[in-house]
């Protein structure tokens, strides 16, 4: 299976035989992070045994199963559960982002929108919310949520509207905050986030968490929020509006409600789900795009290096970064000989200071700032990507660039450090045919940033 849609294009032009390099490594990447492979190597059928990594669960008196799940790597764990489970599946609701592809027979699938929610969101989280208000003892409950679910999944706290949470969200995304600072808040403005989903499931149901991680570190209740405790607190909620200077931006009922929440609006911590049957496994790590890519540049006869699987922070300053040890290891082969390949993994942000922002994401920011500063470097291939297929609120995957990259677009009459400037990097990266494009990969872990170094 081949990921990216416009590999040709990709390939014809600037360092084309670094870029293949990297495209393959990208490739790679993605099919070592499927859901669907990681989804059936921990569920098993044994005759009237339903196995799950160490777990077996009886079926011979026909136990209810139900699927529960949100995110951009939900829809093929769910795919790989009907597969395996067939018509044993009594019923499910899955949500998953506007272009999936494909359709599940024994589940209710809803489209909605991300990372900006809508009204089929709030109606598909009210059915899930239904659907685990129904559930008994002795069902087996199988909860897909994946990144992405804190959009696909809305469903405001009381007096909060759809409209007031679409404004807190698109606040957070621009502030500069990270993912852990983002979901406090969100987490405290929901009904079924935080826990609350798990606290609706019956607590002698089985609930079986299977979900793949974009959080560094790959904490659960980030990942999978709505169906484990919350370690945050209102009180964390507050620290992330006041450090990023929100207040006074908030809709006015969001702002009153965070500022008077008592113990009665706190989100389950361990001690309210001690009772429940739960089970949790990370299917697909955050790191893993990283350390395939690392694995793969080594068979390729690379000097191979993981720098970081925690990046954190603005994404074109970790740009300029890259482009500094590229320097380093051509100047002084350092931190590693020539041919080298330098990994890093995480989740960067962009924090969009003025109002009049242009088109594109993290990752896409990442590459133009490296391009701007490997120009005179030597052979150099930069790439940024996102593991879902949308780098931010954009339509492509991320970037690709090389060390003549800047050359070409001045030869076009593009200014790329005013793009960058401007935050309107999708239109300058598609113009140069450097944008990869993947539509969705059906998994969703952290970015993954890398740059190849040769000597010829």
């Amino acid at each position: 299976m081949s990921y990216i849609k416009n590999r040709e294009q990709l390939l014809s032009h600037g360092n084309t035989r670094l870029r293949k390099i990297a495209l393959d490594i990208i490739e790679y990447a993605l099919t070592k992070a499927d859901p669907y492979r990681a989804t059936l190597d921990l569920v098993k059928l044994d005759k009237n045994s339903l196995i799950v990594g160490n777990l077996k669960f009886d079926l011979t008196n026909n136990p209810r199963i139900i699927l529960m799940g949100a995110g951009k790597a939900t829809f093929p764990i769910a795919k790989a559960l009907e597969d395996l489970l067939e018509n044993r599946i009594d019923d499910g609701v899955i949500i998953c982002k506007y272009g999936q592809v494909g359709n599940l027979a024994h589940c209710r699938l809803h489209l909605a929108s991300h990372p900006i929610p809508d009204e089929s969101g709030l109606a598909a989280a009210k059915a899930a919310l239904a659907l685990a208000q129904r559930t008994r003892p002795g069902d087996i409950v199988f909860g897909c949520i994946t990144g992405g679910s804190s959009a696909l999944l809305p469903y405001p706290a009381p007096g909060i509207t759809l409209d007031e949470k679409k404004r807190v969200n698109h606040l957070l995304l621009t502030c500069g905050a990270n993912i852990i600072e983002i979901n406090a808040v969100r987490k405290h403005l929901s009904r079924v986030k935080g826990g609350r989903l798990a606290q609706a499931i019956h607590p002698q149901a089985h609930l079986i968490n299977l979900t793949v991680s974009d959080v560094i570190g790959d904490p659960l209740d980030y990942i999978t929020d709505p169906t484990v405790p919350d370690t945050s607190t209102l009180n964390d909620a507050r620290n992330t509006l006041t450090k990023y200077e929100l207040w006074d931006r908030l809709p006015l009922p969001v702002a009153r409600f965070l500022k008077s929440a008592g113990p009665d609006h706190e989100t389950p911590k361990a001690s309210d789900l001690s009772g429940h049957h739960r089970y949790d496994f990370i299917i697909v790590s955050g790191d893993a795009a990283c350390i395939a890519a690392h694995e793969k540049a080594h068979d390729l006869g690379f000097n191979a290096m993981i720098l970081s699987t925690m990046f954190e922070g603005e994404s074109r300053e970790l740009g300029r970064t890259f482009a500094a040890i590229a320097r380093e290891v051509i100047l002084n082969q350092r931190p590693l000989d020539l041919p080298a390949a330098l990994f890093g993994g995480g989740e960067t942000t962009v924090k969009i200071d003025h109002a009049e922002a242009g088109k594109g994401g993290p990752n896409q920011e990442f590459a133009v700032s490296a391009a701007l500063e490997i120009a005179d470097v030597g052979n150099v291939v930069v790439a940024g990507f996102d593991s879902d297929g949308t780098d931010g609120p954009t339509e492509v995957a991320g970037g690709i660039v090389d060390e003549k990259t800047l050359s070409k677009a001045r030869d076009l009459g593009i200014d790329m450090y005013a793009s960058l400037q401007k935050h309107d990097v999708t239109p300058l990266l598609q113009r140069l045919g450097n944008a990869i494009n993947t539509g969705a990969t059906g998994t969703n872990v952290n970015d993954l940033k890398f740059m190849l170094i040769s000597s010829e």
